[in-house]
């Protein structure tokens, strides 16, 4: 059945966790410039397919399905540098850890890679 690995693949992919890989981006925006918040991700994320929302707040994060809402994963992210977040957390369909490194390569995209080597990216919703 397609369905679970679909929830999987959108828990991986969303629930941007910590990692030991690295994207490579753009420099980041002038000081006080753009809508980047003190740590840059807050806010609501999508990722490419549309199955994962993520809401990062306050050093937490949670990722829901698009079309049921169910919890897919969370957990906790911190910023490793003006643009780069580290997350790390667990998949709640499969009960394991997840870890993943993204780069904030405009204010609206995130590039992320995870422990594993799978890339992926996620968009700012509006």
């Amino acid at each position: 059945m397609n369905n679970p690995r679909k929830i999987m693949t959108a828990a991986f992919i969303v629930a941007v966790s910590g990692a030991l890989a690295a994207c490579t981006s753009s420099p980041p925006p002038p000081s006080g410039g753009g809508s980047f918040t003190r740590s840059g991700v807050e806010g609501a994320w999508i990722d490419a397919q549309g199955t994962g929302l993520s809401t990062f707040s306050n050093g937490t994060f949670q990722t829901v399905a698009t079309d049921t809402g169910q919890k897919l994963s969370d957990g906790s992210y911190h910023m490793t540098g003006p643009t780069s977040v580290e997350i790390n957390g667990t998949s709640l369909i499969r009960q394991t850890p997840i870890s993943f490194n993204c780069l904030m390569v405009s204010t609206s995209q995130l590039n992320c890679t995870s422990v594993t080597g799978q890339n992926f990216v996620l968009t700012r919703r509006a």
